[in-house]
């Protein structure tokens, strides 16, 4: 009997952190099925501070009118937001702003230290204005950590996929190589700008009959599976000969190609998996809310420096900013401002 490839597993919930592996530090999947939106592209409900509920249809998260997350401090890693659907507004301390989403991913890297706020504006008043995103943070090693913040924006438009012969496997390249397509830039001091960190994300979408293997990933490199998405009959997904149902996941060796198949019928929706790879840090690793360094003494210099300097102060008049209900997608950086090829929301 073939040994198994599978070397940890266990289940998911929304919205908590999934488990992990170095050199990534938290993965959290928003699905939220936000109702129409008022004028002020207002939820119906208020939040309480931090609403969290597992099973409302939606979440407000630390927003009161408007889900989200309003301004908040980082320092010492990266954030990489990967949308799905819905929309977010980002705002931050450097003055910088931005609307993305419905497929666009944006790279931050808080380095030595940023506040931003993440919202999400309900702009359908005739309609939900359902949300569904990854955000994952990746750890910056020791030499690193105190860069200045830089942010980048990956339009969907030009985000590299690949796609089975058959048609039935997409794969969305947020990060790493797959078949010879290689993922946008991230930040360059991004533990995933040099390949040699072998960082792959990647989101995997399989209609009924896909199947795909992917390649080895570099000895020593951890990988992990997420199933999100798709029907809750045992067997439906196959992740190295084993199944994985939905809402769970699995790590594996890394040194070895991976073969996942959708053993759907036609009835099944599709399946949605994500797939964090990469080269640990070998460094400590000590985190405190908000703030990741590498010892004690950093955390607490973070949190000083924070009430001393606010890193640069709030520019925005709300906590919680939201841009008008007929702006577009953009990214406005040291007051250059970047749009979609498309040009449109």
């Amino acid at each position: 009997m073939a040994l198994s490839l599978i070397t940890n597993r266990g289940k998911l919930s929304v919205p908590a952190p999934f488990e992990v592996q170095n050199p990534f530090l938290f993965c959290v999947y928003h699905k939220d099925l936000y109702p129409a939106g008022n004028e002020r592209m207002e939820a119906p409900k208020r939040g309480n501070g931090a609403d969290f509920n597992p099973n409302a249809p939606y979440r407000m998260y630390h927003g009161d009118r408007i889900p989200g997350f309003p301004q908040h401090p980082h320092r010492g890693f990266e954030t990489f937001t990967c949308t799905m659907e819905g929309l977010i507004d980002h705002t931050d301390s450097l003055g910088c702003s931005g609307r993305y989403g419905n497929g666009d991913a944006q790279w931050m890297t808080a380095g030595r230290g940023i506040v931003h706020g993440e919202n999400f504006p309900l702009i359908n008043m005739d309609k939900p204005n359902p949300a569904r995103l990854f955000q994952i943070w990746l750890n910056l090693p020791k030499k690193s950590k105190m860069v200045p913040p830089a942010q980048v924006m990956h339009w969907h438009e030009e985000i590299p996929k690949h796609t089975s012969p058959d048609g039935k496997v997409t794969v969305t390249i947020w990060a790493g190589e797959l078949e010879g397509k290689r993922a946008l830039s991230p930040n360059p001091n991004s533990w995933a700008a040099d390949p040699e960190n072998d960082v792959h994300v990647f989101h995997i979408r399989m209609q009924p009959g896909g199947t795909i293997t992917l390649p080895a990933a570099r000895s020593g490199s951890n990988r992990s599976f997420y199933v999100v998405e798709g029907p809750s009959r045992r067997g439906a997904v196959m992740i190295a000969e084993e199944p994985v149902p939905m809402m769970s996941f699995v790590s594996v060796s890394p040194e070895e190609p991976i073969l996942i198949e959708f053993n759907g019928v036609e009835t099944d929706s599709s399946v949605e998996i994500l797939m964090l790879q990469g080269k640990p840090i070998d460094e400590p690793v000590v985190q405190y809310g908000p703030f990741v360094m590498s010892t004690e003494a950093e955390i607490r210099q973070a949190f000083s420096d924070y009430r001393s300097t606010q890193f640069g102060g709030w520019p925005w008049e709300e906590d919680a900013v939201v841009f008008s209900r007929d702006t577009g997608r953009f990214l406005n950086v040291s007051k250059q401002t970047t749009l979609p090829p498309t040009a449109s929301a």
